[in-house]
């Protein structure tokens, strides 16, 4: 059994002796440690692996201690910045003040700046979050006051109990409740300690994730304004796209009065995204509701518990199954993938399948030798596709489907069309690359990929339907 512990170890010399000395007398084997002094002076995260007795008698050892931290705790740090007449003796009043409410400083910074006027950045160490109203009030009547983000401040101002405060505000971004903090917290820490060790800065990886939950949040309820268009295939059949700020596109095909779905976007727009779904389709709750999934991503299968039917790959099947049983995906299982799909879940109020409604229409081949291969094929009404299983360059199971006779490829994430992207799509697709070092399993193989996609394709002018951007029209000379 292993579990995560998020310590507050003193800063002093044979602190973190003093924890390993407790998990190694109870026969207990730490697997991951991670510390980053210039992150956070205090917290320690220890990966420990044992019987369940064992770690429950070390969550006691630790508690004796005091290193573990306390859910109680409402200790944060509050950047403030004050505007103080630059001449001698200015900063003494709020010093004085400062020192009246009890709070301790935990950083400082200043600099003359060629006006009259010199501004103070000061990180107050607040035990009592209720008193800093007070203390506001009392500050601004010295000089103008200004409370300053941490998520949106240019660097990291306090070392000493930054993941808290920076998880809280991740928590607040989105909406979702504080019990969900602490294994947000563990999974942040660990996107950090993954990226620094491939040489990035702490700091852009803590920037990165705080810019991704403020794009999440900034599209929801009203604020929800995905590009719909529509694109005519025949006189029965039509295409209705639905492009979100974040997260794939859902398409929704149209033929002879059926209706099927293929991808879903993220979980934490469904109200959303059934409110435009119900403009397009109005007898939506009344119908079968049917979806296709080009592959296993959290941002193509937030909405499948919606739906009655999931038509996907067997490899799909197979790794929608394992979330569900509370095993990893795919992507959980590469170390450079994993922390930014745990935060992506947690952050997208990502819920597993049944796979009692998953469906897999197609023969799997284990060892598949080309980076296309042709696995059967899948009619809906009109329309008659090819399917065709990618070798798992952006993720195992990915399928691509075309319709030879009337032009069309559904080709998911493996084809994209980069350039018909919205200025909103555009800037969110920016993070997870960085936060996952690459959007694909292995970008070469996905590029060879893309190729044999167009290779596929026939002589005449075609329709590509990708999971981001707008569709490709796509023309193939003899």
């Amino acid at each position: 059994m292993k579990k995560t512990y998020v310590t507050s170890m003193p800063n002093h010399i044979g602190a973190f002796l003093k924890a390993s000395k407790c998990f190694s007398a109870l026969g207990i084997n730490i697997t991951r440690v991670s510390y980053n002094k210039a992150v956070d002076l205090n917290t320690l995260f220890i990966d420990a692996e044992g019987t369940e007795e064992q770690l429950n008698k070390a969550d006691i050892e630790l508690k004796k201690i005091g290193y573990l931290q306390s859910d109680a705790n409402k200790t944060s740090i509050v950047l403030i910045e004050f505007c103080l007449e630059d001449k001698p003796g200015s900063v003494t009043n709020v010093l004085s003040l400062i020192n009246d409410f009890n709070f301790n400083i935990s950083y400082i910074s200043s600099q003359e700046n060629g006006t009259d006027y010199q501004y103070f950045k000061m990180g107050l160490y607040v035990e009592d979050i209720d008193k800093i109203s007070d203390f506001l009030l009392e500050a601004e009547k010295l000089c103008k006051v200004r409370v300053i983000n941490y998520n949106s401040s240019e660097k990291v101002y306090d070392n000493s109990i930054f993941y808290n405060t920076y998880v809280m505000g991740l928590a607040q971004t989105v909406g979702l409740p504080e019990k969900i903090s602490r294994e947000l917290l563990v999974h942040v820490n660990l996107a950090m300690q993954t990226l620094d060790e491939q040489g990035l800065s702490p700091y852009r990886t803590f920037d990165s994730i705080s810019r991704f939950a403020e794009l999440l949040g900034a599209s929801k309820g009203k604020a929800f304004a995905p590009r719909v268009s529509t694109h005519r295939i025949s006189d029965n059949t039509e295409f209705i796209l639905i492009e979100p700020p974040c997260g794939s596109n859902t398409i929704i095909i149209k033929s002879n009065d059926k209706v099927l779905f293929v991808d879903s976007g993220y979980a934490c727009y469904s109200d959303e995204m059934l409110e435009v779904i119900q403009k397009i389709v109005p007898n939506f709750d009344e119908i079968k509701k049917t979806i296709l999934v080009t592959h296993a991503d959290v941002d193509h299968c937030g909405l499948l518990p919606l739906f009655d039917e999931i038509i996907a790959s067997t490899k799909t099947a197979l790794c929608l199954k394992n979330e569900y049983l509370g095993n990893d995906g795919y992507r959980e299982k590469n170390p450079l993938h994993r922390p930014y799909i745990n935060i992506c879940k947690i952050l997208t109020s990502y819920k597993v399948t049944n796979p009692d409604k998953i469906k897999s229409m197609w023969n799997d081949i284990e060892n598949l030798t080309e980076p296309l291969t042709q696995i059967g094929f899948f009619d809906f009404e009109e329309l008659h596709f090819e399917v065709y299983e990618g070798k798992g360059g952006h993720l195992p199971g990915e399928i691509v489907l075309i319709e030879y006779a009337k032009h069309i490829a559904i080709t998911g994430d493996i084809y994209i069309n980069v350039h018909g992207l919205t200025p909103e799509q555009a800037e969110y697709n920016q993070y997870a690359p960085i936060l996952m070092t690459s959007v694909d399993t292995d970008p070469k193989l996905c590029a060879e990929e893309r190729k044999a996609i167009i290779g596929r394709l026939g002589v005449g002018e075609w329709q590509i339907f990708g999971a981001h951007g707008f569709k490709k029209d796509y023309s193939v000379n003899s």
